[in-house]
C-alpha cells in the first residue's frame, strides 16, 4: 500500500497555515520545486535586485571614487559586522565582515595561539569541514604546534585532549555532514578550564537558530553568509573576537585595512581598536551591499521562532522518512539539543539518488561517502515542502529511477 502522502500534506498545510513566520517567506525569490540546500547557498532575498541596480548603476556607475566617502563604502566591514553581531549574541565593534572564511579562520587561530604562547596542542574535529581542516594544519606547522584530531562527539575522547598542552581549540559548532550541533559553552567551558583558547566555526548555525557567542564565552569565531544568512554566493565571511581580546589580539595578515587610521599611510603597523584590526584587504564593495542587503530580512525575525520551525522541519522529515522510506538511514541526531537545521540520509548509492532528485525539482547535494544531505531554511521552507521532498524521495527509490545512468556521472559540485 502506497503511504498517505495526501494525509501528510493536509497535516502539513494547516501547520503552515498556523506559522508565525509565513509572511517571511515572500521576502524570497523562489525556484520551481522544492529547494534544500539552503545551508549551501541560500535563496535570493528579493530586495536584494533593486539595492544591487543602485549599487552598480549609481555608486559605482556615477559616484566612482567618491562612494567610498559618499555611499559608504569604506565602513561597510563593520556596519555589516554590527548586523551580524546581533544574530551573534555579540556586542557591536566584536564583529567584522569581509574576505573568506578560510582568511578569517587562519587569522583567528593563529590570533588564539599567540593568546597562549608555551603551549604546543591545537586540538579540531577528526572530522571537521576540509578547510577547517587544512587551515588548522597549515598553522600547526607554521608555528610548530602539535595537531590533535579527535571525536568531539566522544566527551570522553575530548576531555583526554583538553590538558595543560592546550593553546587551541576549533571546532564547528554544527558538524557539516551529520548535522550535529555541539554544545558551544559547555565545550568552551571545558576548553577554558584547561587554560585553552577556543574558536568556533559557525557557518553552519548562524541564521538557522540563535547563536550566543558571549553568552558561551566564546574567544574568537568565523563563518559564512551565503547559506542560513541568504548574503549570496561566494558572499564575505565574517569574524568575531571576544572584547576581552578585542585590544590584544595579534592576527598574522596586518593588511593596511586593519591599521587604525588606513588613510595614515604609516610604514608601520597600528592595529585598529575590537575587531576591526581582523580586516585585512580592501573589502569587496558589491558583495558587501549584497549582504548588506540580505540581513534587512532578519531585522523583524525572532530568532526563537526560527529554531523552532528548525525543529518541526527536521522532526517532520524524520518521522516521514522513518515510518515511509526504510531503505534509507537517518543520521542526524534525533535530540533537539543535538540537531543543527539539515538532516542527512545515508543510502550506498547517495549519489545518484539525489541527481535522479534534483531532476525531480528536489534539490538537496551529496557528502562523501553516502550521504544525501538536506538543509531546512525556516524562512523561506513549508512543511507542505517536506511532505513533497520525502514523497519524491520515496518514489525514486521504489521505482529505481535513480539507476539512469547518468545520475552516476560525477559534476565538479556534488
Amino acid at each position: 500500500m502506497a503511504p498517505p502522502w495526501d494525509e501528510a500534506r493536509a497535516a502539513a498545510a494547516a501547520l503552515d497555515a498556523a506559522d508565525p513566520l509565513a509572511h517571511v517567506r515572500d521576502r524570497f525569490v523562489h525556484p520551481d520545486g522544492v529547494y534544500l540546500d539552503g545551508n549551501s547557498l541560500g535563496l535570493l532575498p528579493r530586495a536584494v535586485v533593486p539595492r544591487m541596480r543602485t549599487a552598480v548603476e549609481e555608486e559605482w556607475g556615477r559616484g566612482l571614487i567618491g562612494s567610498w566617502n559618499t555611499a559608504g563604502w569604506a565602513s561597510l566591514p563593520t556596519r555589516v559586522g554590527d548586523r551580524l553581531a546581533r544574530l551573534l549574541g555579540a556586542p557591536a565593534g566584536s564583529v567584522v565582515a569581509g574576505d573568506s572564511t578560510s582568511v578569517h579562520l587562519f587569522n583567528a587561530l593563529v590570533a588564539a595561539a599567540r593568546l597562549r604562547p608555551g603551549r604546543t596542542a591545537l586540538v579540531t574535529d577528526v572530522a571537521n569541514f576540509p578547510t577547517d581542516g587544512y587551515v588548522a594544519a597549515s598553522v600547526a606547522r607554521l608555528l610548530g604546534l602539535d595537531l590533535v584530531l579527535v571525536d568531539p562527539s566522544d566527551p570522553l575522547a575530548l576531555a583526554r585532549e583538553l590538558d595543560e598542552h592546550l593553546a587551541v581549540l576549533t571546532l564547528s559548532h554544527v558538524d557539516y555532514r551529520t548535522g550535529m550541533l555541539h554544545d558551544m559553552a559547555a565545550i568552551t567551558a571545558q576548553a577554558h578550564a584547561a587554560g585553552g583558547v577556543v574558536v568556533w566555526d559557525v557557518a553552519h548555525s548562524v541564521g538557522a537558530l540563535p547563536v550566543d557567542l558571549v553568552e558561551a564565552d566564546a574567544d574568537l569565531a568565523v563563518g559564512c553568509t551565503y547559506k542560513y544568512l541568504c548574503g549570496g554566493p561566494g558572499a564575505p565571511a565574517f569574524a568575531f573576537v571576544h572584547p576581552r581580546w578585542g585590544d590584544v589580539a595579534d592576527p598574522p595578515l596586518t593588511g593596511w585595512w586593519g591599521h587604525e587610521d588606513p588613510f595614515a599611510l604609516e610604514p608601520g603597523y597600528r592595529p585598529a581598536p575590537g575587531a576591526a584590526r581582523l580586516r585585512v584587504g580592501s573589502p569587496p564593495v558589491l558583495s558587501m551591499i549584497a549582504l548588506d542587503s540580505a540581513l534587512d530580512v532578519f531585522d523583524d525575525v525572532d530568532m526563537r521562532l526560527v529554531r523552532a520551525k528548525s525543529l518541526a522541519l527536521t522532526d517532520l522529515v524524520v518521522d516521514l522518512v522513518d515510518r515511509y522510506v526504510p531503505d534509507v538511514e537517518v543520521v542526524v541526531p534525533r535530540e533537539h539539543e543535538r540537531r543543527g537545521s539539515q538532516v542527512c540520509l545515508r543510502h550506498p548509492d547517495a549519489y545518484p539518488v539525489v541527481q535522479a532528485l534534483i531532476d525531480r525539482g528536489v534539490v538537496g547535494d551529496f557528502r562523501e561517502p553516502d550521504l544525501a544531505r538536506f538543509g531546512f531554511t525556516p524562512l523561506t521552507l513549508r512543511h507542505v515542502d517536506v511532505v513533497d521532498a520525502v514523497a519524491t524521495l520515496d518514489d525514486v527509490l521504489r521505482t529505481d529511477a535513480w539507476r539512469v545512468p547518468r545520475y552516476s556521472r560525477r559534476s565538479s559540485v556534488t
